[in-house]
């Protein structure tokens, strides 16, 4: 989540309101300096480098860094003929980016064709983070998409039992689960593998990808289909629930102190976006 996606306060689907007289605009954009240093990587050659770069937060996409052009080598960039139309911020000119032998059509992107209200992105240019190598705050790869300052994930142990259910069968029972609260999203429960019956989880093929979580492995249970998943190696940031377990309260029976729990605002992930999607291939790759 951040300020614009999944259940952001900019975003569609945001599950709390501003307490105003009169209603907001339905898409609101918001722009910030980022205040990092931010480089971009193509064909082994920085094409990027600044510490002036822009965050545009536009609703339902993941935040894009906009670099200014001076920060930028401009010999990488070739005008092509495709230009279309952003609803809020008007004309888009893409190019293609040129390194050495290897040339990426439509990976940047400007707007030529700013409202005055909009005059923070002149002359900026933003690239498509698949079609890069990779992009770097400082001297760390950033994965996924341009940090969000506003997403944030708290952990915190408790003494609640959490039980799990498939049936008559207990599949899982701790005295002492953690709880994940991320921005946007509603709580999640991990529970030690001592406190799991292990018999009943089936690891299913298939990855997914957290920019601020890492990689997820996902587990049938019985034949419920990716009823439960865990994180290996979860980054350090949030090593607490590495090689925990969460269970989907909508595929199985997970009850919270004797109450069983639900699904609710927040719990479902909204699809990946017109941006690029979110896949294993990225961290791997790493």
């Amino acid at each position: 989540m951040g300020l614009s996606w999944q259940q952001g306060p900019l975003s569609a689907g945001a599950i709390g309101h501003f307490l105003t007289p009169e209603p907001l605009p339905e898409r609101l954009l918001f722009a910030e300096r980022l205040r990092r240093r931010m480089r971009v990587k193509f064909n082994d050659t920085q094409i990027a480098d600044s510490e002036d770069v822009v965050l545009l937060h536009e609703p339902g996409r993941y935040p894009v860094a906009y670099f200014p052009r001076e920060d930028v080598d401009e010999q990488v960039l070739v005008a092509g003929s495709k230009v279309t139309h952003h609803k809020d911020l008007g004309d888009t000119a893409w190019y293609a980016v040129r390194a050495g032998d290897r040339t990426t059509e439509r990976a940047a992107w400007e707007f030529t064709a700013l409202p005055k209200h909009a005059a923070e992105l002149q002359g900026r240019i933003a690239f498509a983070w698949r079609a890069m190598d990779a992009f770097y705050e400082e001297d760390e790869r950033i994965l996924g998409h341009a940090a969000d300052p506003y997403h944030r994930i708290d952990i915190r142990n408790t003494s609640r039992t959490l039980e799990v259910r498939l049936g008559d069968t207990v599949v899982a029972r701790s005295a002492h689960p953690v709880v994940l609260f991320e921005s946007g999203f509603a709580p999640r429960w991990y529970v030690p593998r001592a406190d799991i019956d292990e018999t009943w989880l089936r690891p299913v093929e298939g990855q997914t990808f957290c920019p601020y979580k890492g990689l997820c492995d996902y587990y049938d249970i019985g034949d419920v289909r990716r009823a439960a998943w865990a994180y290996p190696r979860a980054y350090r940031e949030v090593d607490r629930i590495s090689d925990m377990v969460s269970f989907e309260p909508d595929q199985v029976e997970v009850y919270l102190d004797g109450t069983r729990l639900h699904l609710e605002p927040g719990q479902n992930v909204v699809p990946h976006g017109v941006d690029r999607g979110l896949d294993a291939d990225e961290v791997k790759a790493d």
